[in-house]
This record gives structure tokens, C-alpha cells and sequence, in this order.
């Protein structure tokens, strides 16, 4: 069979996952790179031996050759860059933050379905292992229905050392982290009608907030909470794992550290470990996140293939990057905000 080919923008600090989880497909294959910094280029090019390189975006979409784009830059450049593959009829993936506003990451969506593209957005938390094992004990019903839920992740992990420019932006822990949370918590308890938020900026060295706490009212009725800290200094470092909390009619669940998961029930109570794998191009602690990249990556070409929209498409994190939009602006005016009215 033919492969499917491929091309990445941005060789940053986290494309190189990226790149090793194209490598692990089968059948698939990146045949182009492209970055302003002719150093990334060399360093990932010779890595992972792709031949074809360049310094303009636009060059490398007149040359073609290639069945989607895998957008890995900073946010800054997403609209632009996916608004190009656009004009080309190139098939997208791009990272997390989808846009620096919502406008824009509308007018991506339009842009990708006015083109009849796909369009995906790298949101891969909800795919790690740990939480699709949560998602499996709420489809099997064993605590009934969810009425409560918390999502957290709290840590004082140096997340700056490698990405230095997150120390720099006005917004931080929210659109950084705190949309991959979000994003859990629409996939574990459906989408939300209201958000109330409050932030802190505990790390003087830094501009934007780096604790949120934020309080999400379901569609269903179920009341979440969604707390994210990277000023958090515990006795054990937990990063990076999510933790998860979920209260139902027939029982509760707890997802703590180290990747324990304990599930009681009308039944009794059932204690399992849902670690993630450790692909051989991974390293702890970051190889729960680098095995979600995989699985994400696997998601897309499947989907491509079938030509179905993907789990995480352009459409649906628009109500994902609502919730970001609201958490700042309740934050700011102090007021519980409808996410309807940021999505119209």
C-alpha cells in the first residue's frame, strides 16, 4: 500500500514526540520539514532523515508531495499557517493552543470546511492512557450516573527550562495546561453552559497566572471543578498526571498518583494501576504524554483514511477553547460567564 505523507512546521521542544510517533506508524512517513531556524531544521532533519527542509512555509506548500501538514508551532501563527494549508486543499493538524482568540480559531474552522479538509487539533491529554481507563468505568456504568467531578493537576515542575517563551505571555497556565483539563473534562463529563474562574500569579518571575481554579456547570447537570497550579510544591512531584475525582449515584472514583485508580461500587471496591506504556523513544515522567502523541497521531491517520471527522476536530475544540476564552474573563470581571454566548 501506498504511504501516507506528511509534512511538519516547527521543530521546536515538542515536535521531536511528534516526529517519533509518525515514525512508529506503519505507513506513514514525513517527507518535509519546515522552521525559520536553520539549527532545527539540521538537528530533527538528520534525526529523522527527512531530506526535504525549508525556511518558508510557503515554499514547501508550492513544492507539495504531501497528504496532510502537522502544524507544531507557537499559537501566534496557527491561523496563518492553517489558512495556507487551506488554500492548498492540505489536510491539518495543529497544536494546542488552537488560536491566541477565538476569532480566529472560527475563521480556522471556516477556512478548513469552506476548503473540505480535515482539521485537527493536537488536544492529546484526553488520549492517555490513565484517563481513557476513567472514561471506560464511566461507559461501564459501575457508579451510576456522575453528578460531581474534579479534574487536577497541581505541581511545581520547571516547565520554563524547556519552553522559556511560557514565562514571557500574559496568559499562561490556562491556555497552556489548563485547556488540556478543560478538554478532560468535556471528554469525562460532556460539554459546558457556565464557567467561573479565579487566577494567581504566584511565581514573581513570570507574567501570566500560574494557579486557576475553575467551576464548570454541565450541560447534564453534573458540576465540575477544574484546578491547575504549577506554583504547587508537594512532597513527592507528581508531574505531569492528572488527577481525577468523579461522585456518582451508585458510587465514586478516584484517579490518584502514580496512576492508581480505585472504583467503588454497589459491587465492593476495585484497585488497578492504568500506567502508561513506556514506548522506547519515551523518558519518565514525560512518557504518559508521549504515548497520548501516539495515540493521538494513530487517531488521525485512521481517520483520515476513513475520511470521518476526527475526535478532537477543529469544530469540536471550539467549545474546548471556550472554556479557556471564559475562564480568563471571569477571571478578570469576577462574573460566571455562559460559554453559549462566546460560541455564537
Amino acid at each position: 500500500m501506498a504511504k501516507t505523507k506528511g509534512a511538519l512546521i516547527g521543530c521546536g521542544f515538542f515536535a521531536v514526540n511528534q516526529m517519533h510517533g509518525w515514525q512508529d506508524l506503519d505507513g506513514v512517513e514525513i517527507v518535509a520539514i519546515c522552521d525559520r531556524d536553520p539549527e532545527r531544521l539540521h538537528l530533527v532533519g538528520d534525526q529523522f532523515g527527512v531530506d526535504r527542509r525549508y525556511r518558508s512555509a510557503d515554499e514547501m506548500f508550492d513544492d507539495g508531495g504531501f497528504d496532510f501538514v502537522d502544524i507544531a508551532t507557537t499559537v501566534g501563527s496557527h491561523r496563518a499557517l492553517v489558512e495556507l494549508a487551506a488554500s492548498h486543499a492540505v489536510p491539518v493538524i495543529c497544536q494546542k493552543p488552537f488560536a491566541p482568540a477565538l476569532a480566529d480559531a472560527k475563521a480556522m474552522v471556516a477556512a478548513a470546511e469552506k476548503a473540505g479538509i480535515a482539521l485537527m487539533i493536537h488536544e492529546n491529554f484526553r488520549w492517555q492512557t490513565p484517563i481513557l481507563a476513567v472514561r471506560a468505568v464511566l461507559d461501564s456504568g459501575v457508579i451510576g450516573e456522575p453528578f460531581w467531578g474534579r479534574v487536577s493537576f497541581r505541581s511545581g515542575f520547571d516547565v520554563f527550562s524547556g519552553q522559556p517563551y511560557l514565562a514571557r505571555g500574559k496568559r499562561f497556565i490556562i491556555e497552556d495546561l489548563g485547556i488540556h483539563s478543560l478538554d478532560i473534562a468535556r471528554f469525562l463529563f460532556g460539554d459546558a453552559s457556565r464557567m467561573t474562574a479565579r487566577t494567581r500569579r504566584i511565581n514573581p518571575d513570570i507574567a501570566g497566572e500560574d494557579v486557576a481554579t475553575m467551576l464548570l456547570d454541565h450541560d447534564n447537570g453534573i458540576t465540575s471543578i477544574v484546578d491547575v497550579s504549577y506554583a504547587t510544591k508537594l512532597p513527592e512531584e507528581p508531574f505531569p498526571e492528572t488527577f481525577v475525582e468523579i461522585d456518582g449515584s451508585r458510587g465514586t472514583l478516584r484517579l490518584g498518583k502514580d496512576y492508581k485508580l480505585t472504583v467503588h461500587g454497589p459491587d465492593g471496591t476495585t484497585r488497578s494501576v492504568v500506567a502508561p506504556n513506556l514506548l522506547p523513544w519515551a523518558s519518565r515522567p514525560w512518557h504518559n504524554i508521549q504515548e497520548s502523541v501516539a495515540l493521538i497521531q494513530k487517531h488521525w491517520v485512521e481517520r483520515l483514511a476513513e475520511g470521518r471527522e476526527p475526535d478532537t476536530s477543529g469544530r469540536d475544540n471550539l467549545k474546548t477553547f471556550a472554556l479557556v476564552e471564559a475562564a480568563y474573563r471571569s477571571a478578570e470581571y469576577g462574573e460566571t460567564i455562559a460559554i453559549a454566548d462566546l460560541l455564537a
